[in-house]
C-alpha cells in the first residue's frame, strides 16, 4: 500500500548519482555486473523511503552517454539488467503508486528496451505518489544540445521569436520539463564530481558527496541526508535582511 507523504523541511526533489557498483563487486572478488545487480536492488529501498522523508521526486542516474565506453560485456549486461528490472518492478511500482519516467536519448537504445520504457511510463501514468525518473543514456550536455536543436527549429518555423529565448524558455525543451529542479543531489562512492548530470537543473541544488558505495546506501543514510538538507540556509544568491 502506498505511504502518505510527510510534510518536512527537507528536499522535495532528490537526484542521485548511483556510483560504486563496480568497486563494491571488486571488493568481494565478484564481476562488476554482480555489483550492478546489487545496486538495482537498492533502488527499491530508496524509492520506498521517499514518502516518509517528504521526497516527492526522485531522479536516479542509471546509465550515462559516456558509459558506452565501457566493455561490450558490461554494456550488454547493463542493458539486459535494465530490461529485466523494468519487467520485474513495474507491478510493484503501480501498487506503491509510483509514477515512472525516463529521460535521456532514447533512439540510441535497443527497440525492446525502448518498448519496455514506454510501457512502464504508460502503466504508471495514473500514479500520484513518488515520481521516479530514471536517467538512461543521459548526459547533461547532450540534453541541452537536443533541447537547443528543438528550440532552434521552433524559431526557424516562426513558433518562437528569438527575443523570447531566455532562461525560462529553454527549460521547456529539456527532458525534465515536467519536473521541478532538484533540491539535493547525492553522489555515492567518494567521488566529488557531477559527471554531466542535470547540469542546467542543478544550478542551485545542494550537493552531498558521500563515501558509501551505492549498494550499501541505506534508507537510514538517505533520511539523514534529507534531514541535514532541512538545516541549510537557502538564499539563492540573496542576503538575509
Amino acid at each position: 500500500m502506498a505511504k502518505p507523504f510527510l510534510e518536512t523541511d527537507g528536499p522535495h526533489h532528490v537526484a542521485i548519482i548511483m556510483d560504486g557498483n563496480g568497486r563494491w563487486a571488486t571488493q568481494r572478488a565478484r564481476p562488476r555486473l554482480f555489483g550492478h545487480h546489487a545496486g538495482a536492488r537498492r533502488v527499491r529501498e530508496i524509492v520506498e523511503a521517499c514518502p516518509e522523508n517528504g521526497v516527492k521526486y526522485l531522479t536516479i542516474f542509471a546509465f550515462s552517454t559516456e558509459n558506452w565506453k565501457r566493455t561490450q560485456v558490461e554494456v550488454a549486461g547493463l542493458m539486459s539488467l535494465f530490461r529485466r528490472y523494468i519487467m520485474k518492478e513495474m507491478q510493484a511500482f503501480v501498487k506503491e503508486n509510483v509514477r515512472v519516467r525516463f529521460i535521456g536519448d532514447r533512439p540510441k537504445l535497443d527497440a525492446k528496451l525502448r518498448g519496455l520504457m514506454d510501457e512502464a511510463e504508460a502503466m504508471t501514468a495514473h500514479c500520484t505518489g513518488t515520481n521516479l525518473t530514471i536517467a538512461l543514456n543521459y548526459g547533461g550536455r547532450d540534453e541541452v544540445s537536443r533541447a537547443t536543436q528543438r528550440l532552434a527549429q521552433d524559431v526557424a518555423a516562426g513558433r518562437l521569436r528569438p527575443e523570447d529565448v531566455n532562461e525560462e524558455t529553454l527549460p521547456r525543451y529539456l527532458d525534465t520539463h515536467v519536473l521541478p529542479d532538484p533540491d539535493l543531489v547525492i553522489r555515492t562512492s567518494g567521488e566529488a564530481r557531477i559527471s554531466n548530470f542535470l547540469l542546467w537543473q542543478s544550478a542551485y541544488a545542494e550537493y552531498e558527496f558521500i563515501d558509501t558505495l551505492w549498494p550499501d546506501f541505506s534508507a537510514d543514510e538517505f533520511a539523514k541526508l534529507c534531514a541535514k538538507y532541512g538545516l541549510r540556509d537557502r538564499r539563492y544568491g540573496a542576503v538575509k535582511a
